[in-house]
């Protein structure tokens, strides 16, 4: 029996989404907690490189979205492979905190260009029934990268961050360039259909509405629904990016912890990512995507609130899973809700102009909790206000109707 192509795609794109979770967005708390010890750079400008990564990745992404609609993503993605492995060579000869942020804009463009952004295009082009599922299983990778990112610390504690960065960036061309092989771009340049199935036959007596031949990007922009997503996808980035950038420096500093057992605990979020992926892959057809997102913005907040005032292993592991699963349940179905919303036509530069809302969330998180605790000396104001935020967010997403 032929397996339809578009699962290979899911498959390689999962691979790479393992690459960059492992070796950076989920280790790169690990390396925040490392260099503020021994360099003594404050954590606002650490943060400050995090907050440059969203904000490169932000304006790229009108200009990436056209591309990727353009040109396709493998292409694009490979590229991506050699920069963000090139950016880890660079990061481990810095000496200076300008060196250390000129090689995360060089690390940050190929992330970027390799991301789960033009991943997700390529799936949402080859599936439509089944692109909740598509999408939720790319996400498998970045959960069980997570989940390994424990190597990534028992590296740094081992053969110090220099060498783990030199040693990420051999290993992400040496994987990454034969995944980046596997994707293709729309199913018709290849002989294929979407779905893997025959096209449903068109009523060629009545013209097609938006929401069947595909909104433009300008379409798309008149909308509420475009900018009700990006609000409610930018505030739960309030939380997500500022665990990935402080959560280990938290439980190191403020609760005691090693960075070792840190690191564990933090693993427990890719834990409960992966479950949260998995039951996205149950119900991506079953509920009302909007609804499920909104219940997740609760769960990222109840879980923000329980790793600042945890007094014990037991609240910090339930933290970790709460937050993980609303994580993996609600991040494919923030290109999902848009796919159903908008169509495909002009997919990658609708979610390239959504960028430019979001990345003030990915912004955000961890310069507000870094400023506060460098103000206060710890991040209890911090994480509290980012999960206030989080709280408020689910309002959007209830009024996230579909456009007429």
């Amino acid at each position: 029996m032929k397996i339809f192509y578009g699962w290979r795609i899911v498959f390689a794109g999962g691979a790479l989404q393992f690459l960059q979770s492992l070796l950076l967005n989920q280790a790169f708390g690990a390396y925040v907690a490392v260099l503020s010890e021994e360099r003594g750079w404050s954590k606002t400008a650490l943060s400050g490189a995090a907050a440059l990564k969203s904000t490169e990745t932000a304006l790229l992404g009108p200009v990436l979205g056209w591309m990727v609609d353009r040109f396709g993503s493998q292409g694009i993605i490979r590229t991506g492979i050699v920069t963000f492995g090139v950016g880890f060579m660079l990061l481990s000869q810095i000496d200076t905190l300008a060196g250390f942020y000129a090689a995360f804009v060089v690390l940050a463009l190929g992330a970027s260009l390799c991301s789960n952004f033009p991943v997700s295009v390529a799936i949402i082009q080859w599936f439509e029934k089944r692109r909740a599922r598509a999408l939720s299983m790319v996400q498998f990778g970045s959960a069980l990268g997570g989940i390994f990112v424990v190597l990534v610390a028992w590296s740094i504690e081992s053969f110090g961050w220099r060498a783990t960065a030199f040693g990420s960036g051999v290993i992400a061309i040496l994987a990454g360039w034969p995944l980046a092989r596997v994707i293709r771009s729309r199913p018709e340049d290849h002989g294929e259909t979407v779905d893997g199935v025959p096209p449903a036959p068109r009523n060629s007596g009545h013209p097609e509405a938006p929401s069947r031949r595909g909104f433009t990007a300008r379409e798309a922009l008149r909308t509420g629904a475009f900018w009700l997503i990006s609000l409610g996808h930018g505030f739960s980035l309030f939380v997500v990016s500022a665990v990935n950038v402080h959560a280990i420096t938290h439980m190191k500093e403020g609760l005691g912890y090693s960075l070792a057992a840190a690191s564990l605990v933090f693993a427990l979020v890719t834990v409960g990512q992966f479950f949260g992926v998995m039951l996205g892959w149950v119900i991506g057809e079953r509920f009302d995507k909007r609804l499920v997102a909104a219940a997740c913005m609760l769960m990222h907040a109840a879980g923000l609130l329980m790793l600042t005032y945890a007094t014990g292993p037991v609240i910090l592991a339930i933290s970790a899973l709460v937050h993980g699963t609303a994580w993996g349940l609600r991040g494919p179905f923030m290109q999902a809700i848009r796919a159903d919303y908008f169509g495909r036509r002009s997919i990658g530069m609708i979610i390239g102009l959504s960028s430019l809302i979001t990345v003030f969330g990915q912004i955000g998180g961890p310069i507000i909790a870094g400023a506060f605790a460098d103000w206060t000396g710890n991040y209890r104001a911090g994480f509290t206000l980012l999960a206030v935020l989080a709280g408020l967010g689910s309002l959007f997403f209830l009024l996230a109707k579909p456009p007429k």
